[in-house]
């Protein structure tokens, strides 16, 4: 029987471990996993493809309350164009499963976007959630901000205010906006992790 216990121990410490890791694939300060996803007009974006800018990633649900307050309000799409003019890659991602909430054809984002006047650099379909568990993505939205090195310095939500009230973006702080501007003087990211809010990832 001892052999057996011994080799059932081991066989949990390694699964403990494989756990463990597995969560451990997105890190503040650490390398961003890299990726490859192809947008909703068939082009295929690497993640290491944009190696020099910086990049965020922004996981989005068009029929999430918490999402359609940001955009309806004018508060991602204005965040959009600030970031994309001052050489910012923006990656909007939605992992929600083949026929989930908010699960847009192709045809269906680009009229959305267009209503929400929406200027990602990119929106991406990660129907098989590969990409939005990789690293982790919880609610929509959930926003990262990459280094032009590749590392990761912001993981969080949006704002400091956990609402679906779009009076409350005038009250908030911006942590997307707070990190980009650090990362621009090239300072450390101040508040570099927070709890993300809104729907949850539809996987």
């Amino acid at each position: 029987m001892k052999p057996s216990l011994r080799f059932l121990a081991l066989a949990a410490a390694l699964a403990v471990a494989f756990v463990s890791s597995s969560h451990a694939a997105v890190a503040i300060g650490q390398p961003a996993p890299d990726f490859t996803l192809t947008d909703i007009s068939g082009q295929v974006h690497k993640l290491s493809d944009y190696h020099g800018k910086t990049v965020v990633l922004e996981w989005t649900n068009p029929e999430c309350p918490f999402v359609q307050k940001h955009y309806g309000s004018g508060n991602i799409p204005n965040l959009q164009k600030a970031a994309t003019a001052d050489g910012v890659i923006w990656l909007s991602i939605n992992s929600g499963s083949h026929g989930a909430e908010g699960d847009y054809t192709p045809a269906q984002v680009a009229e959305w976007s267009k209503k929400m006047g929406a200027a990602p650099t990119a929106y991406f379909r990660d129907q098989d959630g590969k990409v939005g568990r990789l690293y982790s993505a919880k609610t929509t939205p959930h926003l990262f901000v990459i280094t032009a090195d590749g590392t990761l310095v912001y993981d969080g939500a949006i704002d400091s205010i956990r609402s679906a009230k779009v009076e409350d973006i005038a009250k908030a702080t911006n942590y997307v906006t707070a990190a980009l501007a650090s990362v621009k003087a090239g300072k450390p990211v101040e508040k570099a992790a927070t709890q993300p809010y809104g729907c949850s990832v539809k996987y």
